[in-house]
């Protein structure tokens, strides 16, 4: 089939598209950004999900196109990626559009479990929109709802293994927080299945009678359902770590902490993200396990490399720390230069190392507000690789002229001088993982 992919570069989109071309599929990825391709079964078209909200501007787009596959999704609005755009607009002018083709046969809508009639938060409600949405057109359909989706790459998984890493975990409340986390590669699975199915769609399910054409909701979710806090344990033990320590808070405590999330590591704990935890996020695993003809991965085989995965998670949850460290010896050394250390010893300090006097206080304060950069830009800046170099840079140069110009500081027992190394150690480590992480 020709097939029109929307989300190609999230996370779920990137699987699926190379589980499609495996299949034998043309598949169109309709993106913000596009690309060339150099393999004639795959090509890009340009599409946003934020703006693009009316049917016609769809419709042009699916001349050919045998189905359509939508899983854009986000967990977090920013700008103008909202969920009334991106959940709910824009996927109900695709469908209309697709309703109105003559082309599509099939639409497949990525949602997500719990966008039923008990949903709540501002997330499962607006998937719910477009789900009902497409379910009332006269198309085939298939509206596909996972539960927590698990795949080394994926950013909730990177949380939750960081967190199964931690000396502790903490459990908010006391609701169960039921999840079935079900793999990446079993949701592409199904997709797929899906897919090859689409010619049977239409078969009779009686002599005489064809079915309607409408959409059918399917969950997948993976074997075993068990409370959140477990399922941290069983990652951390498929992580050859030892037992997991739990630190019980109550649910009020909890509540006051979600509404911190936004800053704590990963990002995904908000006020709606505990509620939806609360709620649970289970379902009957047989339509899965009829599906794909197999039963789904359990969490014990998501770990395929233990030693590397382990290393990672301690990583994401321990580089954090150290940037702030970093920021902070920057800050309390510009403020210290600049307004505690007297004045008239940090001069002294600058003349012998040959600066004339008319630039000591100029040298003095510029490098105070230098350092103060260097805190804030480690702070507010996305792209911060330029920034250790630069780091690493001065911190050499101070280094080399201290120990030449003043050399009691190298052997003095506080060790003002050698504790420069570790801390250039720290930023070169910086540098190499800022921008690889992902």
């Amino acid at each position: 089939m020709r097939i029109l992919l929307t989300g190609s570069s999230g996370f779920i989109g990137q699987h699926l598209l190379q589980a499609l071309l495996a299949e034998g599929h043309q598949v169109v990825c309709a993106v913000r950004a596009v690309k060339p391709s150099s393999d004639p079964r795959l090509s890009y078209i340009h599409a946003d999900f934020s703006k693009d909200t009316d049917k016609s501007t769809w419709l042009a787009r699916l001349t050919g196109i045998d189905a359509v596959v939508n899983t854009v999704g986000i967990f977090r609005e920013s700008g103008a990626q909202t969920f009334e755009n991106l959940h709910t607009r824009a996927p109900r002018a695709l469908f209309a559009a697709c309703a109105e083709s003559d082309d599509v046969h099939m639409v497949l809508q990525l949602s997500a479990l719990g966008a039923d009639d008990g949903a709540e938060t501002p997330y499962h409600l607006s998937k719910k929109a477009a789900d009902d949405y497409l379910a009332s057109l006269p198309i085939r359909a298939c509206i596909v709802q996972p539960s927590l989706v698990y795949g080394p790459d994926g950013t909730s998984a990177r949380v939750f293994k960081a967190l199964a890493s931690m000396p502790f975990a903490v459990r908010f409340g006391d609701a169960p927080q039921l999840v079935q986390p079900i793999h990446v590669d079993d949701v592409v699975a199904a997709i797929v299945c899906l897919l090859r199915q689409r010619l049977h769609i239409d078969q009779p399910l009686l002599p005489g009678i064809v079915p309607l054409r409408t959409a059918r909701r399917l969950a997948l979710t993976g074997p075993q359902a068990l409370p959140f806090i477990d399922y941290l344990a069983s990652l951390r033990t498929a992580m050859g770590m030892g037992r997991l320590r739990v630190l019980k808070l109550s649910a009020g405590s909890g509540r006051l902490l979600a509404r911190c999330g936004r800053w704590l590591p990963g990002g995904l704990l908000d006020p709606d993200a505990l509620r939806m935890l609360d709620r649970g996020n289970t379902a009957d695993p047989g339509p899965t396990l009829r599906l794909l003809g197999r039963p789904a991965r359990s969490i014990a085989s998501f770990i395929v490399e233990p030693r590397a995965e382990r290393a990672r998670a301690k990583l994401d949850w321990l580089l954090p720390p150290l940037r702030w460290a970093i920021v902070v010896v920057w800050i309390f050394t510009a403020i210290v230069s600049g307004f505690v250390y007297p004045v008239e010893d940090s001069l002294a300090l600058l003349a012998r190392t040959g600066i004339p006097e008319s630039l000591q206080a100029l040298m003095l304060y510029g490098a105070s507000a230098l350092d103060l950069l260097f805190g804030l830009g480690i702070l507010l800046l996305k792209r911060r690789r330029w920034l250790w170099l630069a780091q690493l840079a001065l911190i050499g140069f101070y280094t080399v002229v201290i120990g030449l110009k003043l050399p009691e500081f190298l052997v003095h027992p506080y060790g003002p001088l050698t504790k420069n190394l570790p801390m250039l150690a720290a930023i070169w480590l910086l540098y190499e993982l800022d921008g690889k992480e992902k």
